[in-house]
Protein backbone atom coordinates (compact mmCIF):
# COMPACT_ATOMS: atom_id res chain seq x y z
CA UNK A 1 0.00 0.00 0.00
CA UNK A 2 1.22 3.60 -1.00
CA UNK A 3 0.25 6.64 -0.48
CA UNK A 4 1.05 9.03 -3.90
CA UNK A 5 2.09 12.46 -4.01
CA UNK A 6 0.25 15.00 -6.03
CA UNK A 7 2.05 17.08 -8.85
CA UNK A 8 0.86 20.17 -7.50
CA UNK A 9 3.07 20.53 -4.44
CA UNK A 10 4.11 24.03 -3.16
CA UNK A 11 6.95 25.45 -2.17
CA UNK A 12 10.82 23.55 -2.55
CA UNK A 13 10.19 21.05 0.81
CA UNK A 14 13.93 22.24 1.54
CA UNK A 15 14.44 21.75 5.82
CA UNK A 16 13.38 24.95 7.56
CA UNK A 17 9.94 25.06 5.49
CA UNK A 18 7.22 24.09 7.66
CA UNK A 19 4.89 21.76 5.48
CA UNK A 20 0.84 21.40 5.56
CA UNK A 21 0.49 17.31 4.62
CA UNK A 22 -3.42 17.77 2.64
CA UNK A 23 -5.72 15.13 3.56
CA UNK A 24 -8.71 14.57 1.28
CA UNK A 25 -11.93 12.91 2.13
CA UNK A 26 -14.29 9.49 1.02
CA UNK A 27 -13.85 9.57 -2.84
CA UNK A 28 -11.72 12.31 -3.66
CA UNK A 29 -8.47 12.77 -4.60
CA UNK A 30 -5.02 14.73 -4.26
CA UNK A 31 -6.11 17.38 -5.88
CA UNK A 32 -8.79 18.48 -4.18
CA UNK A 33 -7.49 19.93 -1.15
CA UNK A 34 -5.02 22.12 -2.29
CA UNK A 35 -7.77 24.88 -3.30
CA UNK A 36 -8.36 25.60 0.46
CA UNK A 37 -4.35 26.40 0.54
CA UNK A 38 -4.07 29.71 -0.82
CA UNK A 39 -6.42 30.64 1.99
CA UNK A 40 -3.66 29.92 4.41
CA UNK A 41 -0.81 31.63 5.23
CA UNK A 42 2.04 31.43 2.32
CA UNK A 43 4.40 30.51 4.91
CA UNK A 44 3.44 27.23 4.46
CA UNK A 45 4.95 24.72 1.54
CA UNK A 46 2.31 21.88 0.78
CA UNK A 47 1.49 18.39 -0.24
CA UNK A 48 -1.51 16.56 -0.92
CA UNK A 49 -1.20 13.00 -0.62
CA UNK A 50 -4.08 10.29 -2.42
CA UNK A 51 -5.64 7.99 -0.41
CA UNK A 52 -4.20 4.51 -1.10
CA UNK A 53 -8.22 2.42 -1.95
CA UNK A 54 -9.80 2.84 -4.91
CA UNK A 55 -13.58 3.79 -4.26
CA UNK A 56 -14.59 3.85 -7.22
CA UNK A 57 -15.78 6.65 -10.22
CA UNK A 58 -11.93 7.95 -10.13
CA UNK A 59 -12.17 8.57 -5.92
CA UNK A 60 -10.13 7.34 -3.79
CA UNK A 61 -10.71 6.39 0.31
CA UNK A 62 -8.37 5.99 3.58
CA UNK A 63 -10.69 3.38 4.55
CA UNK A 64 -13.98 1.46 3.19
CA UNK A 65 -17.07 2.93 4.86
CA UNK A 66 -18.89 -0.01 6.35
CA UNK A 67 -20.53 1.01 9.53
CA UNK A 68 -20.34 4.97 9.62
CA UNK A 69 -18.07 6.67 11.70
CA UNK A 70 -16.21 3.32 13.19
CA UNK A 71 -14.60 1.93 10.32
CA UNK A 72 -11.79 -1.28 10.49
CA UNK A 73 -9.20 -0.20 12.73
CA UNK A 74 -6.65 -2.52 10.73
CA UNK A 75 -7.25 -0.87 7.37
CA UNK A 76 -7.05 2.70 9.05
CA UNK A 77 -3.48 1.52 10.42
CA UNK A 78 -2.37 0.03 7.30
CA UNK A 79 -3.40 3.83 5.91
CA UNK A 80 -1.30 5.68 8.26
CA UNK A 81 1.35 3.69 7.92
CA UNK A 82 1.66 4.45 4.28
CA UNK A 83 1.46 8.32 4.98
CA UNK A 84 4.11 7.80 8.00
CA UNK A 85 6.42 5.75 5.07
CA UNK A 86 5.58 8.61 2.48
CA UNK A 87 6.79 11.23 5.18
CA UNK A 88 10.44 9.02 5.75
CA UNK A 89 11.11 9.46 2.22
CA UNK A 90 9.94 12.75 1.20
CA UNK A 91 10.33 14.85 3.88
CA UNK A 92 13.27 15.99 5.10
CA UNK A 93 13.99 15.51 9.19
CA UNK A 94 13.65 18.69 10.99
CA UNK A 95 10.45 20.23 9.09
CA UNK A 96 7.14 21.25 10.82
CA UNK A 97 4.63 19.14 9.66
CA UNK A 98 0.96 19.74 10.21
CA UNK A 99 -1.89 17.41 8.75
CA UNK A 100 -4.35 18.92 7.77
CA UNK A 101 -7.49 16.58 6.66
CA UNK A 102 -11.15 16.55 5.88
CA UNK A 103 -13.48 14.35 6.61
CA UNK A 104 -11.82 10.89 6.55
CA UNK A 105 -8.69 12.87 5.90
CA UNK A 106 -9.56 14.14 9.27
CA UNK A 107 -9.51 10.77 10.69
CA UNK A 108 -6.46 10.23 9.23
CA UNK A 109 -5.20 13.60 11.28
CA UNK A 110 -5.52 12.41 14.44
CA UNK A 111 -4.01 8.46 13.57
CA UNK A 112 -1.30 10.47 12.45
CA UNK A 113 -0.96 12.44 16.07
CA UNK A 114 -1.43 9.06 17.54
CA UNK A 115 0.90 6.62 15.92
CA UNK A 116 3.37 8.99 15.89
CA UNK A 117 2.87 11.99 19.01
CA UNK A 118 5.84 13.68 18.26
CA UNK A 119 6.47 14.06 14.60
CA UNK A 120 3.75 16.61 14.13
CA UNK A 121 3.70 20.18 15.43
CA UNK A 122 -0.28 20.49 15.31
CA UNK A 123 -3.52 18.87 13.78
CA UNK A 124 -5.98 20.48 11.65
CA UNK A 125 -9.42 18.29 12.15
CA UNK A 126 -12.10 19.96 9.55
CA UNK A 127 -15.54 17.41 9.91
CA UNK A 128 -13.80 14.68 10.61
CA UNK A 129 -13.38 12.06 13.60
CA UNK A 130 -11.23 9.96 15.89
CA UNK A 131 -11.54 6.17 15.71
CA UNK A 132 -12.93 4.42 18.77
CA UNK A 133 -10.42 2.67 20.19
CA UNK A 134 -7.42 3.17 22.42
CA UNK A 135 -3.62 3.07 20.70
CA UNK A 136 -0.50 2.31 22.52
CA UNK A 137 0.92 6.39 21.63
CA UNK A 138 -2.51 8.31 23.16
CA UNK A 139 -0.56 7.86 26.65
CA UNK A 140 2.62 9.82 25.06
CA UNK A 141 0.20 12.01 22.94
CA UNK A 142 -1.81 13.42 25.90
CA UNK A 143 1.35 13.95 27.37
CA UNK A 144 2.64 16.35 24.67
CA UNK A 145 -0.90 17.69 23.92
CA UNK A 146 -0.07 19.06 20.66
CA UNK A 147 -2.48 22.13 19.28
CA UNK A 148 -5.73 20.46 17.44
CA UNK A 149 -8.20 22.34 15.77
CA UNK A 150 -11.53 20.41 15.08
CA UNK A 151 -14.20 22.24 12.98
CA UNK A 152 -17.33 21.00 11.95
CA UNK A 153 -20.65 21.92 10.52
CA UNK A 154 -23.66 22.66 12.62
CA UNK A 155 -26.14 21.20 9.93
CA UNK A 156 -23.16 17.75 8.80
CA UNK A 157 -25.20 15.03 7.90
CA UNK A 158 -22.88 12.73 6.93
CA UNK A 159 -20.60 12.31 9.64
CA UNK A 160 -22.74 10.45 12.47
CA UNK A 161 -23.38 12.53 15.66
CA UNK A 162 -22.09 10.14 17.86
CA UNK A 163 -18.47 10.43 15.84
CA UNK A 164 -18.69 13.68 16.39
CA UNK A 165 -19.46 13.67 19.46
CA UNK A 166 -16.68 11.03 20.76
CA UNK A 167 -14.41 13.43 19.06
CA UNK A 168 -15.21 16.19 21.39
CA UNK A 169 -14.73 14.25 23.97
CA UNK A 170 -11.85 12.83 23.02
CA UNK A 171 -9.29 15.75 21.59
CA UNK A 172 -9.77 17.86 25.04
CA UNK A 173 -8.17 14.82 26.65
CA UNK A 174 -5.17 14.45 24.12
CA UNK A 175 -4.43 17.60 22.98
CA UNK A 176 -4.81 21.10 23.31
CA UNK A 177 -8.54 21.71 21.42
CA UNK A 178 -9.78 24.11 19.92
CA UNK A 179 -13.23 23.08 18.31
CA UNK A 180 -15.36 25.51 16.86
CA UNK A 181 -19.32 24.16 15.33
CA UNK A 182 -20.01 26.49 12.22
CA UNK A 183 -23.93 26.65 12.29
CA UNK A 184 -25.71 25.49 9.56
CA UNK A 185 -23.19 24.49 7.74
CA UNK A 186 -23.24 21.20 5.99
CA UNK A 187 -20.23 18.52 5.04
CA UNK A 188 -17.95 21.22 4.02
CA UNK A 189 -15.48 24.21 4.58
CA UNK A 190 -17.11 27.65 4.83
CA UNK A 191 -14.63 30.87 3.90
CA UNK A 192 -14.92 31.69 7.68
CA UNK A 193 -13.36 28.14 8.56
CA UNK A 194 -10.74 28.61 6.89
CA UNK A 195 -10.05 32.19 8.06
CA UNK A 196 -10.18 30.54 11.80
CA UNK A 197 -8.10 27.76 9.82
CA UNK A 198 -5.43 30.23 8.91
CA UNK A 199 -5.65 32.02 11.97
CA UNK A 200 -4.71 28.66 13.97
CA UNK A 201 -1.79 27.89 11.63
CA UNK A 202 -0.26 31.66 12.82
CA UNK A 203 -0.44 30.83 16.14
CA UNK A 204 1.78 27.56 15.16
CA UNK A 205 4.63 29.22 14.06
CA UNK A 206 4.19 32.90 15.08
CA UNK A 207 7.54 34.01 14.31
CA UNK A 208 7.56 32.30 10.78
CA UNK A 209 8.15 34.40 8.14
CA UNK A 210 7.77 34.36 4.28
Amino acid sequence: MSAEITVHVRGSNRAGRPLLLLLHGFGSHEHDLPAIAGHLPPVWDWASLRAPLAAGNGGFSWVPIEVPGRPDPQVVADSTAAVLAWLDVNVEPGTVVVPVGFSQGGLMVTQLLRAAPGRFAAGVVLSGFVLDAVLPGDEALAARRPPVFFGHGGADQVISPDATARTSAWLPQHADATEVVYPGLPHSISAEELADVSTFLEKVLPDAAE
